[in-house]
């Protein structure tokens, strides 16, 4: 039986395709290198890449007041008041305070959100992401 892969890789947001055509002679083969009865089978293997992650950061400022740094972790973050609790103080004594890690459209999503509230509470509170 006579066979061999030819294969080839490509790359599409994220999302790696490889096919492999196998070519195998059939039981009607030509002992004198015809190709009678060739098959051609295709597979596909799809690999799927993670999607980069980004940490959404509060950033501290003298003028938010700490009740509504705890109220906006809570409500956009999801935190308890003790973790609310904790991340507000790692901001303000630290000058930064992650409150999560999430996928791109997610943090920029968030870090909206949280900017939106702050201004028309008409607070300085400054929330950014970067890239983990």
């Amino acid at each position: 039986m006579l066979s061999g892969p030819i294969g080839n890789e490509t790359v599409r947001a994220g999302v790696t395709h490889t096919s492999v055509t196998e070519m195998t002679a059939g039981p009607d083969y030509d002992k004198d290198g015809g190709d009678a009865g060739t098959v051609v089978v295709t597979r596909t293997k799809t690999v799927t890449k993670r999607p980069n992650l980004y940490r959404v950061l509060l950033l501290n400022d003298d003028y938010t007041p700490m009740e509504f740094v705890i109220h906006v972790v809570e409500s956009f973050f999801q935190k308890n008041r003790e973790e609310a609790t904790r991340i507000m103080l790692h901001v303000h004594h630290h000058g930064v305070g992650e409150c999560g890690i999430y996928t791109y459209e997610v943090a920029e999503t968030k870090v909206t959100q949280v900017m939106d509230f702050a201004r028309r509470h008409q607070h300085p509170l400054q929330c950014v992401m970067e890239k983990k």
